[in-house]
């Protein structure tokens, strides 16, 4: 029979670190769970090495599904963190001369070895955040297309020249690197997002420092082993843990030049506060709130598929969910048919055959999302579809809530307000085009919408009214690939350089000008003590 064994922790001469791995469908054995509870931690990668914390501060790492430990996630001493920052800043020295080529060449074999890893990956994803197998291999291939694009960098580093701009007189720019930067990575995409960060940070010449997620740190950890395998030098990359401690710490610390960040608008204006105080830039995607309008004219079947699957896809964990659905006009019918697509999908534990969706990723989490139901309740919505009582069979102390969908909500209701960031599609009902626009654009958050339509001159004028950063025509979810930049604005993003793509290179790299003047010929000119004209 096989079992699933869990991460173990090794000896830190061994640079190695074994990470959970599923290998069954089955639940993970109780007695085997009760068998490793004392020993099984979590460490810290710093200098190329894993190391066991010193910490007396530990965090359980739950499996969202049956409420077993996974792993125990330390929160690292002061003296942990600067030894990370430490590292990093030493190995810049070396690392940020080291040629363009050669970076390009060490993300070539990362994507290579996360590619072959990528199981191993999604069996921790799904252990310790929650999310169903095949969307944790999503996670990991969304963030290999970053390692990917990371290994034809060059072009994007490139500089500027003129040439006589005055006299003997040359002018011509570099993009250099920062020095040490820093990311905090969210929960609900334990792979995506640090690929998202410290593989285009470190291509263009930096070092990195990466807080994972406590509740689910195990993807990051398996990152950073590849990394090492790929050829990243000791030092390039660390990896520190803990909660607000490390997070303030990272907001502080001297060394660190940029700070990535992605999550909850609460803690992502905090750290940007914070950080930008100390001089650091920071890029800071935030909450959302992203809307689908539906057109009578559009293709019934494709729509609701589409509104089910982005609505109730990863419970609902995605800043680029579609949860608030605006349907337009005779659209408004359709309302049925909706609801019986979302109760045909099937809630269970991750690791099961046929899994729709999983559990959230913490009983508090949980609670959170419960309670924005019952306030679109008691605010005058309608709840068509309840999944708050749902039963899991096998995992009944699971954090699982089946698919929402509230009617006739209206603006002002908190349910809308808020992000609800769980398995909830809103709806709202309105008659025109032009009154959908309006009701988007009221709405405080830019992440991502999505119109469906069969009219290109309806799509084309969605498009150029809405003020929204990314849009998309017949297609849920509308994240661009790396070639392009994640572009939520207004209320979704602090900083104004974006993730990836260019904006991506642009925010880990400042701009050097260097006007030079070399003479044809040594003959001194005398001094000159006017305001230099560069005729």
């Amino acid at each position: 029979n096989a079992e699933y064994m869990g991460n173990l922790p090794l000896s830190t001469a061994k640079m190695s670190f074994a990470l959970t791995r599923l290998l069954t469908t089955k639940r993970v054995p109780a007695a085997l769970q009760r068998a490793r509870f004392s020993t099984q931690t979590t460490p810290l990668f710093i200098n190329g090495q894993f190391v066991e914390s010193k910490t007396k501060k530990w965090i359980d790492v739950l499996n969202p599904a049956t409420q077993e430990v996974v792993t125990r996630c330390p929160e690292a001493t002061q003296e942990e963190m600067d030894a990370a920052v430490s590292a990093a800043s030493n190995a810049y020295k070396s690392w940020r001369d080291t040629p363009i080529s050669t970076r390009q060449r060490i993300m070539f074999n990362y994507q290579k070895l996360i590619r072959d890893h990528t199981e191993e990956i999604a069996k921790s994803i799904t252990m310790e955040q929650g999310k169903t197998l095949a969307d944790a291999r999503g996670d990991v291939f969304r963030g290999l297309e970053v390692v990917e694009h990371s290994s034809g960098l060059a072009s994007h580093l490139m500089g500027e020249t003129v040439e006589n701009v005055s006299r003997h007189v040359d002018t011509y720019s570099y993009r250099q690197p920062l020095g040490v930067c820093a990311g905090i990575a969210p929960f609900n995409f334990p792979a995506m997002i640090p690929l998202w960060m410290f593989p285009m940070a470190v291509t263009c010449g930096n070092t990195f420092v990466i807080k994972p997620s406590e509740k689910d740190p195990g993807a990051t950890m398996i990152l950073a082993r590849l990394a090492k395998e790929a050829g990243l030098p000791d030092g390039v990359l660390n990896v520190i843990h803990g909660a607000k401690d490390t997070v303030n710490f990272i907001c502080d610390a001297p060394a660190i030049r940029a700070v990535s960040f992605v999550g909850s608008n609460q803690a992502g204006e905090y750290i940007y506060a914070r950080a930008t105080a100390t001089g650091k830039r920071v890029q800071a995607n935030l909450g959302a709130k992203n809307h689908a309008v539906i057109m009578p004219d559009a293709d019934k079947e494709d729509t609701l598929n589409a509104l089910v699957s982005a609505a109730f896809g990863a419970a609902g964990q995605r800043c680029m969910a579609l949860s608030t659905a605006v349907f337009v006009g005779e659209s408004s019918s359709w309302m049925k048919e909706l609801v019986s697509r979302a109760q045909n999908l099937k809630v269970t534990a991750g690791w099961e055959a046929g899994a729709d969706l999983g559990p959230l990723v913490s009983k508090d989490a949980k609670a959170r999302v419960e309670s924005l139901i019952q306030s679109g309740a008691d605010e005058g919505a309608k709840i068509l579809l309840d999944g708050r009582n749902i039963r899991v069979p096998k995992y009944e102390k699971g954090n699982f809530i089946g698919p929402t969908v509230i009617d006739e909500v209206t603006p002002n209701m908190t349910c809308y307000k808020e992000e609800i960031f769980g398995p909830v599609l809103v709806c709202s009902h309105v008659k025109t085009l032009d009154e959908a626009i309006q009701f988007v654009n009221k709405n405080p958050y830019g992440n991502g919408t999505a119109i469906f339509t069969r009219s290109g001159a309806v799509a084309r004028k969605f498009q150029r009214e809405i003020d929204v950063g990314q849009v998309g025509i017949n297609l849920p979810i509308p994240v661009p690939l790396p070639m392009f930049s994640f572009t939520g604005s207004r209320g979704s993003i602090r900083g104004d350089l974006n993730f990836y793509g260019k904006a991506g290179v642009h925010f880990f790299t400042q701009i050097k000008t260097i006007t030079s003047r070399w003479k044809d010929d040594d003959i001194a000119q005398g001094v000159q003590t006017s305001m230099p004209l560069l005729k």
